[in-house]
C-alpha cells in the first residue's frame, strides 16, 4: 500500500533539484489528475462540439447535465465509499486481500439498484424531456455511482497511477467519441452516448485493477454490513463531507436571482460556476505538497511507530518514534499551508490576465479571488481529515464534516440575503471555521496519542 510512497521517496533521497521538482510534479499529477481530467475532458468537448451541435445551448445542457450527475452520484456513493474502503484497509491488514473482491461487488450489489431507483424517482420531476434523454442519463447516473466507488477504493489501496491512466483513458474516449456523435447530428443524446462509454470504459478498467491486483475465489460477500464491520460514522462523515463541498452551488443554481434555467428544471450559475471552476485549479500545487508529505515523511514514522508497538520495542524508542511522527504531522501541515497560500498568492496576481485572456467578465474577479481562498483551505480540510482518518478519529471526522456542512448552508444562504458583494464568502468562511476546528482536534489527538494506542485496544 505504501507503493507510492516509495516513488516519492526514490525521487526525493537523490537530493537534487530537478528530482525534487519531479516527485512533487509527479504528486501533483497523481494527486489531482483523476479530477483535472475530468474537468478537461468536458471543457475539450464543449470546445470541439459547440460549433457543430444545432443548437449551441446543446453543449451547455449536456455540461449542466454531467455537472447535476457528478455532483448527485458523490453526494449519494460517499457514505459507502468509506465504508468500503475502511472494511478493505482492516482485511489487508490481516492479511486476507481475498475480501476485496467480494466486498467491492457487494457494495455495489447494495448501492446501484437504490442508486436506480432514485434515479427513476428524480426522472419524474424532468418534465419536457425526451425517453431518451432520461435513459441516457440514468444510466450515466448508475455508472458515475460505480465509478467514484472503485475510484475511492483504489486511492484507498493507493493505486494513484492506475487511476490517472484509467481516468485518462475514459475521459478521453468522451472527448474523441464527442465530436464524431456531433457530425451525425446526434445532438444533446450522442454527448450523453459519448460520455456513458467513456464511463462504461474506465469503469472496466478500474475494475480490472481490481480484480487482478486481488483476485479471489468468492465473488460477491456481504461481512462488511456485520456490525462489528460497519461505521455508521463513516457514513455519516463520507455523505456530509461530499454536501459540503456542493452546498454552496447547489444553493446558487436553486436560486433563482444567481441562475438561469438550462434544461427542464436543472438550472446553473453563471456568475459562481466559472469563478469556481478556476479557483479549483490553484489547488493543485497543494494537493502535490499534501501527497508528498502524507505518503513520505508521516506515513513512513506512523509505520515506525505502530510497528515498535506490536513489535515490544522499549518505551524510550516508542516514544522518540511518537515525538518523530507528531513532529513530521506538522511539518506536513505547515508546509501544505505554506506553498498553498503561496500558490494562492499568484492565483490572485494572475486573476485579470486570465481574465482577460479567456474573455470572462472583470466583475466576477473579486469572486474568483474570494473562490481560491476557499479552495485553498480545502486542501487544508482534506489534509486534517486525512491525517485523522490514519488515527482512526472518525467521530471528530464525522463532527468536521457535519459542521463543514452546517457552516457552508448557513454562510451561503447569508451571503445571498448581504448581497454580490458578499458572494463566495459563505463557502470561504465555512472552510476556514473547519480548519480551525480540525487544527483543535488534531491537537488533541497528537496529546493523547499514548492514551488512545495503549488503553484503548481490544
Amino acid at each position: 500500500m505504501a507503493g507510492i510512497g516509495f516513488e516519492l521517496r526514490k525521487l526525493l533521497d537523490r537530493g537534487t533539484f530537478w528530482s525534487g521538482a519531479r516527485a512533487y510534479a509527479y504528486a501533483g499529477l497523481i494527486g489531482s489528475g483523476p479530477w483535472v481530467l475530468s474537468i478537461l475532458g468536458m471543457l475539450l468537448v464543449g470546445i470541439l462540439c459547440a460549433s457543430i451541435v444545432v443548437p449551441p445551448s446543446l453543449v451547455t445542457q449536456f455540461q449542466t447535465t454531467i455537472t447535476y450527475l457528478v455532483a448527485g452520484s458523490l453526494i449519494a456513493s460517499g457514505g459507502l465509499q468509506l465504508v468500503l474502503t475502511r472494511y478493505c484497509a482492516d482485511r489487508l491488514f490481516e492479511r486476507r486481500p481475498q475480501r476485496v473482491l467480494p466486498a467491492l461487488h457487494g457494495t455495489l450489489a447494495v448501492l446501484l439498484p437504490l442508486a436506480t431507483l432514485v434515479g427513476m424517482g428524480v426522472a419524474l420531476w424532468l418534465p419536457e424531456v425526451g425517453g431518451l434523454y432520461l435513459a441516457l442519463t440514468l444510466a450515466c447516473w448508475v455508472a458515475l455511482c460505480a465509478v467514484w466507488m472503485l475510484a475511492v477504493l483504489l486511492s484507498g489501496l493507493k493505486r494513484y497511477r492506475a487511476l490517472v491512466v484509467m481516468f485518462a483513458a475514459g475521459y478521453g474516449s468522451t472527448v474523441l467519441l464527442a465530436y464524431p456523435f456531433s457530425l451525425l447530428g446526434w445532438g444533446l443524446e450522442g454527448l450523453l452516448a459519448a460520455f456513458l462509454i467513456g464511463q462504461l470504459i474506465l469503469l472496466a478498467g478500474l475494475w480490472q485493477v481490481v480484480v487482478r491486483g486481488y483476485p479471489s475465489a468468492h465473488w460477491v460477500g456481504l461481512d462488511w454490513l456485520r456490525r462489528s464491520r460497519f461505521y455508521p460514522s463513516l457514513m455519516l462523515a463520507g455523505t456530509a463531507f461530499n454536501l459540503a463541498v456542493w452546498a454552496d452551488k447547489f444553493i446558487f443554481w436553486l436560486n433563482p436571482s444567481t441562475s438561469v434555467e438550462v434544461i427542464s428544471v436543472l438550472r446553473s450559475s453563471p456568475v459562481y460556476d466559472v469563478p469556481v471552476f478556476l479557483a479549483y485549479l490553484a489547488i493543485v500545487p497543494g494537493m502535490a505538497i499534501f501527497l508528498v508529505r502524507i505518503e513520505t515523511d508521516f506515513v513512513e514514522y506512523y509505520d515506525k511507530y505502530y510497528d515498535a508497538v506490536r513489535g515490544g520495542g522499549s518505551l524510550a524508542h516508542i516514544q522518540t518514534l511518537r515525538d518523530e511522527m507528531i513532529l513530521t504531522v506538522r511539518t506536513g501541515l505547515a508546509e501544505i499551508g505554506k506553498w498553498q497560500a503561496i500558490a494562492t498568492l499568484l492565483a490572485l496576481l494572475a486573476g485579470p490576465a486570465s481574465f482577460e485572456l479567456l474573455g470572462l467578465d472583470a466583475a466576477l474577479l473579486p469572486l474568483f479571488y474570494v473562490q481560491v481562498i476557499g479552495a485553498g483551505l480545502q486542501v487544508m480540510v482534506l489534509a486534517l481529515i486525512n491525517v485523522l482518518y490514519y488515527f482512526d478519529r472518525r467521530r471528530d471526522v464525522a463532527l468536521l464534516t457535519v459542521v463543514f456542512l452546517v457552516a457552508n448552508v448557513a454562510l451561503t444562504l447569508l451571503s445571498l440575503v448581504l448581497g454580490p458583494s458578499y458572494y463566495g464568502y459563505g463557502f470561504a468562511a465555512a472552510a476556514l471555521l473547519t480548519v480551525a476546528l480540525g487544527l483543535v482536534q488534531l491537537d488533541r489527538c497528537l496529546g493523547r496519542i499514548d492514551f488512545d494506542t495503549f488503553m484503548k485496544q481490544p
